[in-house]
């Protein structure tokens, strides 16, 4: 027998005794009976009681409502702050507190707000850049740069004068390196389907005027592409470059002229083969640069008809990052129905090696035929033409950098480059001295970052230029950077 139901039987044991006593005290006298009548209310009293803590008894231990599953129409799965909002509801004061609360037993949906980025439906947006200010003071030793040259405003070699017989220099402020970026990731099927879209206002050539009074730039588009699981169509880095190894440098790219550098529309698939190593293969936009052999001038002959083909191999072991990867291509020329083809391939191997927790040592090195768009924004042609107008012959390439960061305190580092590159035209062939034949060069800096996302650095840069004549002109470049990325 539990207390309670012993408690009930003893108030109502009491209560039938009280009763029993009714015929007696009509004959007691009359304090007898204001004594019995007190005691009757007393058992009256306590029989009440007892009933308030059976009643509260049996509700405490009744099973809580069970709350329905949410349908499609709830609030809940449309309505992700909603949901958020009931999951977080504190208890109503009038509550009891054994009581289940229904609201914090719903589950919080999903799809409830992200913590980077801002909803759109179903799909999470994200917003990013920078914003960069480059102060660039340089001297050529044999001419001066053209008016409005991207050479500049970042290091480009085949915009080093050459044969001017005197010496020049050049100072320019510009904000055109700004960054801006935004990306979508919206669930499908269990994956997240990507895209992202960047564009800056650097390498548009600078409209005659633009420093007179608004400095107003072109923006140029440089990737947007879709991103499904292992698939990735759309306009992004070519898969023959690694830009994990790019060093850090004031200047757009820094050793331009020993790395490959192409940005441009491709389909490609990456297929792990095991942890820390995977196989990409990509089908990339084809373009084929040609030059005459008596005229230095890159021109687009835009009768390519088969995609360059790249694959990568990029291998992540516990000492380093490291990639290799090979281009085949088919070289063209179609003009008024008479033409010629040649095959162009290449090899690049790069990587990147930690030295300790603050330092890395970062290289690569190319080489090929007929794949000189791909090297330093087409220092040289992919193929010139031979015996005929129309026959192509490759040209041969080499580039490569190396690049050591090192760095002094968390907040302070520098990096030392080098970086070099050579074209070897085919035999038989008379090419115009004005042809580039080398280029080579180094640079080193000292970068502050005071907080996330800022960085304050100068850098000097020596680089010569080497024509096949033999003719060579120099650069020295001082610069400075500002930049705060979002």
């Amino acid at each position: 027998m539990t207390p309670m139901a012993f408690k009930t039987r003893l108030a109502l044991t009491a209560l039938l005794a009280g009763t029993a006593l009714v015929p007696s005290m009509a004959q007691a006298q009359t304090a007898r009976e204001i004594e019995l009548e007190t005691r009757l209310k007393m058992l009256e009293a306590a029989v009440q009681d007892l009933r308030g803590e059976l009643n509260a008894a049996r509700a405490t231990s009744a099973p809580a409502p069970i709350a329905s599953a949410p349908t499609s129409a709830s609030p809940m799965t449309t309505n992700p702050m909603t949901a958020s909002s009931m999951s977080a509801a504190p208890e109503s004061p009038g509550r009891s507190p054994g009581a289940t609360n229904v609201a914090q037993a719903r589950p919080v949906a999903a799809n409830s707000a992200p913590t980077d980025g801002f909803r759109v439906g179903n799909t999470t947006v994200k917003l990013g850049g920078f914003v960069r200010l480059n102060v660039i003071a340089s001297r050529y030793n044999d001419g001066e740069a053209a008016v409005g040259g991207l050479g500049k405003e970042f290091f480009l070699p085949q915009q080093i004068p050459v044969g001017g017989g005197f010496s020049s220099q050049d100072l320019l402020l510009s904000a055109r390196q700004t960054r801006l970026l935004f990306s979508t990731a919206t669930p499908m099927n269990g994956t997240d389907i990507k895209t992202l879209v960047e564009f800056d206002f650097a390498l548009a050539t600078a409209p005659v005027g633009a420093q007179r009074a608004t400095n107003p730039y072109t923006p140029t588009f440089r990737r947007g592409f879709i991103e499904y699981g292992n698939l990735l169509v759309g306009q992004e880095w070519s898969t023959f470059q690694n830009i994990a190894v790019l060093p850090e440098t004031t200047d757009f790219v820094g050793p331009l002229d020993g790395t490959v550098f192409n940005r441009q529309a491709l389909v490609r698939y990456s297929i792990p083969l095991r942890a820390g190593l995977t196989l990409q293969i990509a089908a990339e936009n084809p373009e084929t640069e040609t030059a005459l052999p008596a005229n230095a001038a890159l021109v687009d002959t835009d009768d390519d008809r088969l995609p360059d083909v790249v694959a990568r191999v990029n291998w992540k072991p516990t000492f380093g990052d490291f990639a290799l990867a090979g281009i085949a291509r088919e070289l063209r020329t179609d003009t008024l129905g008479s033409g010629d083809t040649a095959f162009g391939w290449g090899v690049s191997g790069s990587g990147k090696i930690p030295i300790g927790k603050r330092h890395d040592l970062r290289f690569m090195a190319t080489y090929g035929q007929g794949i000189g768009r791909y090297l330093g924004l087409g220092y040289v042609p992919d193929a010139i033409y031979g015996g005929t107008a129309t026959q192509l012959e490759r040209i041969d390439n080499f580039a490569g950098f190396a690049a050591l960061r090192i760095g002094w305190t968390d907040a302070i580092h520098s990096t030392v480059m080098g970086s070099y590159q050579s074209a070897n035209y085919p035999a038989g062939v008379i090419v115009t001295g004005l042809a580039n034949a080398k280029s080579y060069g180094g640079a080193a800096n000292l970068f502050w970052s005071p907080g996330k996302g800022f960085d304050i650095g100068m850098e000097y840069r020596h680089a010569v230029r080497e024509l096949v004549s033999g003719d060579t002109g120099a650069l020295d470049r001082l610069e400075f950077a500002f930049k705060y990325g979002f």
